[in-house]
């Protein structure tokens, strides 16, 4: 090819025409075929038991692409139970009166961890939404607590929703563009502690203690950075777990124990995570 030949190259189509141009053809028993569909544009294939590791990989990229594109460095992560009501609404989980008195007195928390989010949000503004930005699993009760309190002062929040049989649909103040979805468990929690700067524990069940306690073991075993770990409420954790009792028995180190900090107000977590990076208002 002579190099004045180059000025008439014609540039490849993008993908979304290449998909255009490979659904309009002639209708034949050929075309009909579900292996003559372009590969990436096959759901049939894209969902085959085969095709796991591809889909690890575009959960994990998705998420990752959209949250650079909005320039989103290091977040504040909220882990509480879906159960928990706002305060004065139905404990709509509650399978006895003993659950329903209960979850009504932990709705207390939900208005500490909207402040909580507030107060990060507040000090994430400085930098343009860019720094400790609240992100949730995405759902209910403290999740939505959480971004609900972003939306208070009008900051975005980041929703991290996972398929479940119940439970999980995006609350209403998770900010549209940086709403996920996700199957796989394991790229979620990936997605939660990557950009992590804190992590705030209010009071939640097993789904609640598996989250905790993953971010505790990446911090214990190094790797993840060390950040502040704040379990809201003295009292729930007290009675839910024992964790001096596992030092005392050999199983953690006796240091492990300073890995967490309890509070019971947004102001004092606000302010442990102060304390730790040194922030001045």
């Amino acid at each position: 090819m002579k190099p004045e030949d180059t000025n008439n190259w014609t540039p490849l189509p993008h993908s979304d025409e290449v998909r255009r141009l490979a659904r309009n053809v002639p209708e034949t028993a050929q075309t009909r075929s579900p292996t003559y569909r372009l590969a990436w544009d096959d759901n049939d294939f894209l969902t085959r038991r085969e095709l796991r590791p591809v889909r690890l990989q575009l959960e994990l990229l998705k998420p990752e692409m959209a949250l650079a594109e909005k320039g989103i460095r290091s977040t504040v992560i909220m882990f509480g139970g879906a159960r928990i009501p706002e305060p004065g609404g139905e404990a709509w989980a509650a399978k006895n009166e003993i659950q329903k008195k209960n979850l009504e007195a932990n709705s207390r928390y939900y208005e500490e961890a909207r402040k909580f989010a507030r107060l990060c949000s507040e000090y994430s503004a400085k930098s343009y939404y860019r720094e400790f930005v609240i992100v949730t699993g995405g759902g209910p009760g403290v999740m939505e607590a959480g971004n609900r309190g972003a939306a208070d002062c009008g900051a975005p929040s980041i929703g991290l929703n996972i398929i479940l049989p119940h439970e999980q649909v995006p609350n209403r103040y998770v900010t549209p563009e940086l709403c996920f979805n996700f199957h796989y468990f394991a790229i979620r929690k990936m997605h939660f502690v990557m950009r992590a700067k804190a992590v705030a524990v209010f009071p939640g069940g097993f789904g609640t203690m598996d989250e905790l306690f993953e971010t505790l073991t990446l911090i214990q075993t190094g790797r993840m950075e060390r950040v502040p770990v704040i379990l809201f409420g003295h009292e729930f954790w007290n009675n839910a777990i024992n964790i001096a009792y596992l030092a005392e028995q050999g199983t953690i180190s006796p240091t492990d124990i300073d890995l967490l900090t309890f509070v019971d107000t947004a102001e004092d977590a606000w302010k442990a995570i102060q304390e730790f990076y040194k922030i001045t208002i």
